[in-house]
């Protein structure tokens, strides 16, 4: 409730001085008596409300000033306007990430701490903000790629997700890293997203827009599997409007080995291919970046939250009624009324 004229009340501040002057005119006699020592005391029961038809005057007043200063009561509505970002995370999930890396000062496995961060990135810890009003969605792989869990703007089942993701048996067929095939996927899923959105929103459809549509891979090989090569799957990107960060998870996969020239540091596997991916990524207008432990994994969703940024837009608008009419029809009811008393039940004379 607000006032729109609230100088107006200042006039309540007559009414005391009004009810004072009525009472002292009712005192003043209209009829001359030379004893009224002979008229009955008990004037009977209307005398008791003889000053009925001033305090509904008053009222009346008191009233058509509230009206005057126009009461209002109105809703506050705020419309919330997302530009959100699509991402699709593209996690590798073959044998080679069952190799330890850095979480916090504890040695976790890489895959372990890809979940990890994940987590935080989309829910939000320390110098990550969190991405509450983004379409993400889970896609893993290994010899083939699969959806974990599809875009959704609700990411409280993402953490159930997450824990069911498993690493491959190092010597089980499956055991093989396909990312081609895992980025067509999700270009595939992100193409739709819209789509997706809608179905989600329902009538709230046109209230949320997709900013930017994203992959974010993270691996610590390279491709060996499937049938689309990384560079097929990028133009497919490309051609939808879609950028892929890639992070290399881990680094090379060097061990230390006792040869007869010393120490030596071997290569145990093939390691991320770099250039792989750095090619991807510069194709779709994303970028490149290493990850040997947690920290700099951190560091690398920070920057990009820094490139990728959603939009809320506020729309705060009132929706007011107006309610002097109300107060004015009141302030007319007690004036008939008092009008009705002073000629009949309460009537005097002259």
């Amino acid at each position: 409730m607000r006032l729109v004229n609230p100088w107006a009340l200042t006039a309540l501040l007559l009414l005391p001085f009004l009810f004072y002057w009525g009472r002292a005119a009712k005192r003043r006699a209209t009829l001359r008596f030379s004893s009224l020592a002979l008229l009955p005391r008990n004037c009977g029961r209307r005398s008791h409300w003889r000053h009925l038809p001033l305090f509904l005057r008053l009222a009346a007043m008191a009233l058509i000033i509230i009206a005057i200063a126009r009461p209002q009561a109105g809703m506050e509505k705020i419309q919330e306007v997302n530009k959100g970002i699509a991402i699709e995370m593209v996690v590798d999930r073959s044998g080679s990430m069952i190799q330890n890396m850095n979480f916090d000062g504890r040695q976790l496995s890489r895959l372990a701490v890809v979940k990890k961060v994940f987590g935080e990135f989309v829910n939000g810890n320390g110098k990550l903000p969190g991405r509450p009003n983004d379409l993400i969605g889970l896609i893993t792989f290994a010899r083939y790629a699969d959806t974990i869990c599809p875009l959704t703007l609700a990411h409280g089942p993402l953490n159930s997700f997450l824990d069911k993701i498993k690493l491959v048996p190092p010597k089980s067929p499956e055991n093989r890293t396909s990312i081609g095939d895992a980025i067509a996927l999700a270009a595939a899923r992100l193409k739709t997203a819209e789509e997706t959105m809608a179905r989600q929103t329902a009538g709230r459809a046109h209230k949320y827009k997709i900013k930017s549509k994203i992959i974010i891979l993270l691996t610590d090989g390279g491709n060996n599997a499937g049938r689309l090569l990384p560079a097929e799957a990028a133009a497919l990107a490309a051609k939808w409007g879609i950028k892929i960060y890639t992070i290399g998870v881990g680094g090379d996969d060097m061990v230390k080995v006792q040869t007869i020239f010393g120490t030596q540091m071997m290569r145990t596997g093939n390691g991320v291919d770099r250039k792989t991916l750095a090619r991807l990524a510069k194709k779709t207008g994303g970028i490149f970046r290493m990850a040997e432990d947690a920290k700099a994994l951190r560091s690398v969703y920070a920057e990009i939250n820094k490139l990728e940024k959603s939009e809320v837009t506020s729309i705060r608008f009132l929706d007011y009624k107006e309610y002097f009419l109300n107060f004015a029809l009141a302030a007319l009811i007690l004036l008939m009324l008092e009008a009705v008393l002073r000629c009949t039940i309460l009537r005097k004379i002259p």
